[in-house]
């Protein structure tokens, strides 16, 4: 099974570069240029769908490998909400729960989902698939946030007691991130991701945001957290004030 390790998540104001960081700018397309945000209920499927709209084509431009897990490339769609940890089966924590559409083919991080549907587990990283994440603000890289992590640093190993974490977690990750399993389409110019209302704790009524964005794993860097945004390619908002409701269809 190749290394598990990290992905997804983003968002945020773009701070001032940090010397020698890695950059996104390969990928600044418009299929990362926001239009439109929405989180659609349907009452009849107790259903949620995370929809976005990008003024190129949603998902076609993918990472291209870097040939280890360590400087792995992920790009991401991400909707940063005010869900709490617990509401995504998580240990209360602090920060800002998201629900991450990520790409990265260096790595694979759902070990229980064959998403290319070729009897292979293990390496369906490049295959646009959802995380939840929490995350939080990380001056150490250049896009502003990073994926939580839990347990102390020791010659880049986390030792120490893991948080309570759903088990569709993948194994050997010590961040705060779930591999849920839910129905991802990328069709036009339009992404979507299917989230039944009872894996959220029944919650409807929280408010959501965008964010489009290039990630990378670090491996090797104890300076640098393992998951972080290296560089935002929009925010629906603006501001990332998360001002979108749910609304019912």
């Amino acid at each position: 099974m190749k290394k598990a390790v990290l992905t997804l998540s983003l968002l945020s104001t773009v701070i001032a570069p940090v010397a020698a960081q890695s950059s996104g700018k390969p990928y600044a397309t418009a299929d990362y240029t926001p239009k439109k945000a929405a989180v659609n209920y349907l009452p009849d499927l107790e259903t949620l769908v995370f929809e976005f709209q990008v003024a190129g084509s949603a998902g076609k431009t993918q990472p291209r490998p870097a040939g280890k897990t360590d400087g792995a490339p992920v790009l991401g769609y991400v909707f940063p909400t005010t869900l709490k940890s617990t509401d995504i089966g998580m240990a209360a924590t602090d920060g800002i729960v998201a629900l991450a559409l990520t790409s990265h083919p260096d790595f694979e991080d759902t070990p229980l989902w064959d998403e290319n549907n070729d009897g292979d587990y293990n390496n369906d990283g490049l295959v646009w698939h959802a995380h939840w994440v929490v995350l939080i603000k990380d001056a150490r890289v250049a896009g502003g946030f990073s994926v939580k992590e839990f347990g102390q640093m020791d010659n880049m190993n986390h030792v120490g007691p893991a948080p309570k974490l759903p088990p569709t977690s993948a194994p050997g990750m010590h961040m705060y991130m779930d591999s849920p399993g839910f129905t991802v389409t990328m069709k036009g110019n339009t992404g979507r991701a299917v989230v039944p209302l009872d894996r959220i704790n029944h919650q409807k009524n929280f408010k959501f945001d965008l964010v489009t964005c290039y990630m990378e794993v670090n491996a090797s860097d104890k300076s640098r957290p393992m998951l972080g945004v290296y560089q935002v390619y929009g925010v629906m908002s603006g501001n990332l004030s998360l001002p979108y409701t749910v609304a019912t269809k």
